[in-house]
């Protein structure tokens, strides 16, 4: 694959993982707005209010919880995307500054799961809503409509991530104007549903319960965003601004998580059977409270928001896998992707009796390596001063090396005491988490730190910290190195 590979018709994107050639490069910063603004309107946004509210916090307690959750690891986004338009290359491309050209193979197979692992749950989530409202409809609900609905929507997701940049961008466009308006005509239908007596009357918990609450925000927003961050903005000129990049970028991905939280605060608060119901189908529970005549249009609306995502996620997950050296075109890649969600997504809808569990396991679990990869490459951003030698990405001969240990390092000396820092009691296979939270006085796996999630955040400040204090002497010499040889094909990386 060269470095400037033509684009197709039919807006098919050749390009892969390859650097951006300088003729294909266009856009502004507030193009960001639509593909993060559609991925994030998903309406599970709604269920996040029950899952919060599981914590044992009050309504305003959520709320700034969800605000600074929301916010903060979006944020984190929009800085990555920052060397999006820098090195105009997919984020775990220019990773490989960081750590190396083969030590990246590390958080870009970490990065690569927690894709997949969104993928299925999008689906899966899409599919258990058309069920359940075509259940309340009176039409066919059983495992042929699952099945049906199941592929219908993974032919959308895997084809539109199959074609590339420009199809996602016209797409997502699209389901931005359409779930933008459904939702509002949503919170309208279901406001009366609300009773603020009910929420207000919720009671105030604990300090770590607080913290707690913004950490599975954040690891359900913006930290399950942060590996993809620089693979929409690398189409971007060079010379776009980059505080427009952060701030589109940021927007975006939050301005629609935020509104839709609250709300669903207001809604699972309200409604202690509501709360329940949404841990075994989250949208599906929310359709049963609107009126008949609306279920079509929420299933249109939740089914866009969650594919929405999904694209963006198969999409990236495809260019993450080639980051890793699979030598496959990208079409292949998204298409491999596919297959993989299809398989977890049966487990899940057909198998699996419990969503929630395996969900925030999921979520806890892989957040804190991903947090410390974050770290790691936010250090890295802020200390570079210049371009990154493009050609040199793609060889260990170049100036970024093989592997770079001290990243590779605090990568996996931050994963180790995050996870020692984090619990998840609905996921037996996650029981051995929590390993610290005795030996160092938080009380052990049922003390009151044991469903904070410190680790997530701890595994991000020891690897931006480390990086930050170590990459200095490490990137100045990269930086001062000669220029770039001659361009090197991706395949050889």
């Amino acid at each position: 694959m060269t470095a400037q590979a033509p684009q197709r018709p039919l807006g098919y994107e050749a390009n892969g993982i390859n650097v951006i050639g300088e003729d294909e490069r266009k856009g502004v910063p507030r193009s960001l707005f639509w593909p993060w603004f559609a991925a994030n309107i998903s309406v599970l946004g709604l269920g996040y209010g029950a899952y919060v509210l599981e914590g044992g916090v009050s309504f305003w307690q959520a709320v700034i919880a969800g605000l600074i959750g929301i916010i903060a690891s979006f944020l984190l986004v929009g800085f990555i995307a920052v060397a999006g338009k820098r090195g105009s290359a997919p984020t775990l491309v220019l990773s490989r500054a960081a750590f190396g050209v083969q030590g990246n193979k590390l958080p870009s197979l970490v990065s690569w799961v927690l894709n997949v692992g969104w993928e299925i749950i999008l689906v899966v989530l899409a599919t258990l809503a058309t069920a359940t409202v075509f259940h309340q409809l009176g039409w066919s609900s059983g495992n042929a409509t699952k099945v049906i609905a199941f592929l219908v929507i993974t032919a959308l997701v895997v084809g539109s991530a199959a074609l590339g940049f420009d199809t996602i961008m016209r797409l997502q466009t699209i389901i931005t104007v359409i779930t933008g308006i459904l939702t509002v005509v949503y919170f309208i239908l279901v406001g009366g549903k609300i009773h603020w007596a009910t929420v207000s009357g919720l009671h105030s918990g604990s300090f770590q319960a607080f913290l707690g609450a913004i950490v599975l925000v954040a690891t359900g927003f913006g930290l399950g965003w942060v590996n993809t961050g620089a693979d929409y903005s690398r189409y971007l000129p060079r010379r776009s601004s980059g505080a427009g990049v952060v701030f589109w970028t940021t927007f975006g991905s939050s301005i629609a998580p935020v509104f839709l939280l609250a709300f669903g605060l207001l809604l699972a608060g309200s409604s202690p059977t509501l709360l329940q119901a949404i841990n075994s189908d989250p949208i599906g529970a929310l359709s049963t409270i609107l009126p008949t005549w609306y279920l079509v249009p929420f299933v249109i609306v939740a089914v866009l928001g969650l594919v929405g995502g999904a694209v963006l996620d198969i999409y990236s997950s495809g260019l993450t896998m080639l980051a890793a050296g699979v030598r496959i075109p990208r079409w292949s890649a998204a298409l491999i992707d596919g297959a993989l969600m299809i398989a977890g997504a049966v487990y899940m809808v057909f198998f699996s009796s419990n969503f929630f569990g395996p969900f925030e396991g999921f979520l806890i679990t892989l957040g804190v390596p991903i947090s410390a990869w974050c770290g790691v490459m936010l250090a890295d951003i802020l200390l570079r001063r210049r371009a990154y030698a493009d050609a040199e990405l793609f060889t260990s001969a170049g100036r970024y090396g093989t592997i770079r240990w001290a990243p590779v390092a605090l990568l996996v000396v931050g994963t180790a005491i995050g996870w020692g820092l984090v619990t998840n009691s609905l996921a037996g296979w996650l029981s051995w988490e929590g390993y610290l939270l005795e030996p160092i006085g938080l009380g052990g796996k049922s003390g009151a730190w044991a469903y904070a999630n410190l680790g997530v955040v701890v595994a991000l400040v020891i690897a931006f910290a480390g990086w930050l204090l170590l990459g200095r002497a490490t990137i100045r010499r990269q930086e001062a190195a000669g220029d770039a040889p001659a361009e090197v094909s991706p395949a050889s990386a």
